[in-house]
């Protein structure tokens, strides 16, 4: 019995352990991903923001709040400097005239393309230096990764 608890409390720290590896590896690899940007540009949130807004279209002030999961007021934040750095728009939601919705504008749509493609450049530059054994290795964890973050949150 002592040498089976003695290998559980090896493997939960062995996997509690996976767990900070991967916590710290990906969070370097995010803030590394994020310095690659435009001088001058947007900081991280609000480019971020600007970038979706490129990617998908006009959304209310409560779908991105939703989708950065932050609170309505400070996405309003976000939004504020956005549209007064000429990067976004509000307009009336055409469907419903009570909803305010926010849309990057021709030099948004310009920042969030050069920040997208300056990082994605950095990052296909560093895979490329990869073997191919490599690659996949990552192509497989970029799976595993996309479903644990595609999982239902944790209700304590």
């Amino acid at each position: 019995m002592g040498r089976q608890a003695t290998q559980g409390r090896r493997a939960e720290a062995e996997e509690a352990d996976l767990g900070g590896q991967l916590r710290s590896a990906v969070g370097r690899l995010y803030r590394r991903f994020r310095s690659e940007r435009p001088a001058g540009s947007l900081g991280d949130g609000a480019l971020a923001v600007l970038t979706y807004l490129h990617k998908h279209g006009p959304q209310t002030l409560t779908e991105l709040s939703e989708h950065d999961r932050v609170s309505p007021a400070s996405m309003s934040q976000t939004v504020n400097r956005l549209t007064s750095a000429g990067y976004a728009v509000r307009s009336r939601d055409p469907g419903d005239g009570r909803k305010v919705l926010f849309s990057a504008t021709a030099a948004g749509d310009e920042l969030a393309g050069a920040a997208r493609a300056q990082r994605n450049a950095w990052l296909d530059k560093q895979l490329r230096a990869l073997s191919a054994e490599d690659r996949a290795v990552i192509a497989r964890a970029a799976a595993l990764l996309s479903s644990i973050a595609d999982a239902s949150p944790l209700r304590v």
